[in-house]
C-alpha cells in the first residue's frame, strides 16, 4: 500500500498560502529555534513530507506565530469569510477554529479554503 504525505504544496494549500510561504517558515523557524516549524516525517531527495494526520499540528503551529495584531497575523480570505459565517450562526472564534481543525483532520485531501467554501455553501443552502 502506498503511503500518502503532504509536501510543501499540500501544506500550503491546506493553510491557504503558497509553497514559498511554507519554505520561508521552514527557513525562518528551524529546529532548535524558539518556535520551530514541525519537522517532516520523511524526506525524499531533499523534499519534505508530513503525514496528513499532522495537519492539525501544523495549523496550530501557524496560529501561534507572532504577527500583525492578536491571533498570529491576518487570516486568509477563505478563513475570514468562514469565521464571519460561523459568527452569524452563533459560533465563537475558538469553536469555529476547532471545527475547522477537526474537519481538516477528517478530510486531509481537502485544503482549508476548500473546507471553508464547503461549510459556507452548506450553511447558505
Amino acid at each position: 500500500m502506498t503511503e500518502r504525505y503532504l509536501g510543501v504544496v499540500g501544506v500550503g494549500e491546506a493553510l491557504g498560502v503558497s509553497r514559498h510561504a511554507v519554505h520561508k517558515w521552514r527557513a525562518r523557524y528551524p529546529g532548535g529555534s524558539e518556535l520551530p516549524f514541525p519537522e517532516p516525517d520523511v524526506e525524499i531527495d531533499g523534499t519534505p513530507g508530513w503525514r496528513p494526520d499532522r495537519l492539525a499540528e501544523i495549523i496550530e503551529w501557524r496560529n501561534g506565530l507572532p504577527g500583525r495584531g492578536v491571533g498570529g497575523g491576518r487570516p486568509t480570505a477563505a478563513r475570514q469569510e468562514y469565521l464571519k459565517e460561523a459568527a452569524a450562526r452563533g459560533m465563537d472564534r475558538d469553536e469555529a477554529l476547532r471545527a475547522l481543525v477537526t474537519l481538516s483532520e477528517d478530510f486531509p485531501e481537502m485544503t482549508e479554503p476548500e473546507i471553508c467554501a464547503w461549510l459556507i455553501g452548506h450553511w447558505r443552502r
